[in-house]
């Protein structure tokens, strides 16, 4: 994988937050993309770390989403908030791990997330339809660390 700073263009960058806009639409789900070198922790716990840093366990419903991608270590975490955890399945999120799988193993790192923020939009729908009174409580785009 590259480097986190060749990860994505921006051009690959406006599609993805394009691709958040767009899921949000469906949803009152909140969801957010951070991308960083990685650390010597557990991604996992990384993510929760990360979650918690930009707020997303703040928002009324806990309905937010977040993919977190760690760049050199080549992995990717989806954690949803308690609103979330709480109605799901637990695999629920297994669909939407496929269809970024699918892309990062051909490289093509853009169209897997556009394609797993799309797929989690949909996903969320049901559980989280959006409504006329939603708020977009967070911000669209990508993080970096």
């Amino acid at each position: 994988m590259p480097s986190i700073k060749d990860f994505l263009s921006k051009e690959d960058e406006t599609a993805i937050v394009a691709a958040i806009k767009t899921a949000e639409t469906n949803t009152s789900g909140e969801i957010r993309v951070h991308i960083e070198k990685g650390t010597d922790k557990d991604d996992f716990d990384r993510a929760l770390e990360v979650f918690q840093m930009l707020e997303m366990h703040k928002t009324e419903l806990q309905n937010g989403v977040l993919i977190y991608v760690a760049v050199e270590k080549r992995t990717f975490v989806i954690c949803g908030d308690k609103g979330i955890n709480d109605v799901v399945p637990d695999n629920f999120w297994d669909s939407t791990k496929d269809e970024i799988i699918n892309q990062f193993k051909q490289g093509n790192f853009k169209q897997g997330l556009v394609d797993g923020i799309l797929k989690a939009g949909e996903q969320l729908k049901a559980h989280f339809p959006y409504q006329d009174d939603d708020v977009n409580e967070l911000p669209d785009e990508i993080s970096k660390g």
